[in-house]
């Protein structure tokens, strides 16, 4: 049992928790908790070490017992070394450093999602939840917005990203690969445009939401082909960005449920 948070393996996993660059070049990430180190198990996501603490009840015992089937270097740790790398407040006694990877892309994608200039952990993780949820074919990370593979992004999307292929791109490429598929672009705004269940998504299309601070950015109002809103009778100024995209995405969803 690891019992120093001053152990190499315990190091690299609180420099992963921190720290986007490092993120990058090792290719790997964190996510923690019974329920997303389970749904990375079932998924078949590449892993890379397994933590575990003493208080581990048996379901989370079981997921460990899988990845040591996989071949998996599983480590049994102390509940303070546990603690000490961990994001959360209170950790549920298991974490995994998982690979990143992109997951197979459709063929033909008809339905993109494109978060612009998402700052927020919570609402991108949000947003990547209703996307899975929604059934979006590919998710298109331009840059300017928080990591999508940071500790808050992962836990607030539920185990999105097992799901969804996600995809950092120049805004350049994100053009190109909506021109490729002959895919129209709308833009959600909250200060104008066709109202959102005025506009028809049964054909290829592109959802593009933005951070709320700062509305969109001028890549992406270039790039879309039609700006849309939410009609607010309330009289409010916006919504969050994450509730505005899961109207949004749900559209989509009705319309083509709908026929």
């Amino acid at each position: 049992m690891i019992t120093s948070a001053r152990n190499p393996k315990i190091q690299w996993v609180r420099k992963l928790q921190s720290q986007p660059r490092l993120r990058r070049e090792a290719g790997a990430f964190v996510v923690e908790g019974v329920r997303l180190v389970e749904e990375a198990l079932e998924s078949g996501w590449e892993a890379q070490l397994v933590l575990h603490s003493p208080e581990l009840d048996e379901r989370g015992r079981q997921i460990v017992e899988g990845f040591t089937r996989g071949g998996v270097p599983v480590e049994a740790v102390s509940t303070e070394v546990l603690r000490a790398a961990s994001d959360t407040q209170t950790p549920q006694g298991i974490l995994a450093v998982l690979s990143r990877q992109t997951l197979p892309l459709p063929q033909q994608a008809d339905f993109i999602f494109i978060p612009d200039g998402v700052r927020d952990p919570g609402n991108l993780g949000s947003m990547l939840r209703s996307a899975a949820a929604a059934g979006v074919d590919l998710v298109c990370l331009p840059e300017g917005g928080v990591d999508p593979w940071a500790p808050k992004v992962l836990r607030a999307a539920m185990g999105a990203h097992f799901h969804l292929p996600l995809q950092n791109l120049s805004w350049e490429e994100v053009g190109e690969t909506l021109k490729g598929a002959g895919i129209r672009t709308y833009l959600a705004d909250a200060n104008g445009g066709t109202s959102y269940t005025q506009v028809n998504y049964r054909s290829p299309v592109a959802l593009i939401i933005g951070g709320e601070a700062e509305g969109a950015s001028p890549p992406a109002l270039r790039l879309a082909d039609e700006r849309v809103h939410i009609p607010m009778p309330g009289g409010s100024e916006s919504l969050n960005a994450a509730a505005a995209a899961a109207i949004l995405l749900f559209e989509v969803v009705r319309q083509r449920r709908s026929g």
